[in-house]
């Protein structure tokens, strides 16, 4: 019995090379039947659709602000692989800026309205929130200036939280000045 090496994309990309157009169009078509996320990756790397980051923004939501009632928990790993999977798709800075905003929001959001107490949940948060800033650095000013507003009601939630979330952004956001200041 012989030793089976494993596949990679290169494997898949000399396969591809033997195909021709309808059959290249035949297996994208499948691969977009095939699940809801390869569906929202190519409508968000093809600019299709009025909101494309709508889909990333719901599975967010999702596992950021889950419903109790329906005794649903919490994934920061699930939320963060929405940004991480539109990030493959497109990663437009300001695109990627709001998804990053967005998961703020509702991670503080959650946290201040249902007394959460998870420091590995708070942990992701404050990360988002220096990873936000660090996108930010590539927007002009006006797009930049409606985040960083956005960001500031997030950081002001945080201090109610505990554990040092509120402090921890306050520090982040002194590291960072904006237009041309030092970082």
């Amino acid at each position: 019995m012989g030793t089976r090496k494993a596949l990679s994309w290169s494997d898949v990309k000399d396969k591809l090379a033997d195909f021709d157009r309808p059959g290249l169009i035949g297996l994208v078509q499948d691969l977009y039947a095939a699940s809801k996320d390869n569906q929202a990756f190519l409508h968000a790397r093809l600019g299709l659709g009025d909101d494309v980051l709508k889909p990333y923004k719901a599975t967010s939501d999702r596992w950021l602000w889950p419903d109790v009632f329906k005794n649903q928990d919490t994934s920061v790993t699930k939320a963060k692989k929405a940004i991480a999977d539109y990030k493959k798709a497109v990663g437009q800075p300001e695109s990627l800026a709001e998804l990053m905003v967005f998961f703020c929001e509702r991670a503080v959001g959650f946290s201040n309205d249902l007394g959460v107490q998870d420091e590995g949940y708070f942990n992701a948060l404050v990360r988002m929130f220096g990873q936000a800033l660090k996108v930010m650095d590539a927007l002009p000013e006006g797009r930049r200036s409606a985040l960083l507003g956005r960001l500031d009601a997030v950081r002001r939630l945080g201090h109610n939280l505990g554990y040092g979330v509120g402090d921890n952004m306050d520090d982040l956001l002194a590291e960072r000045v904006f237009d041309g200041g030092p970082r």
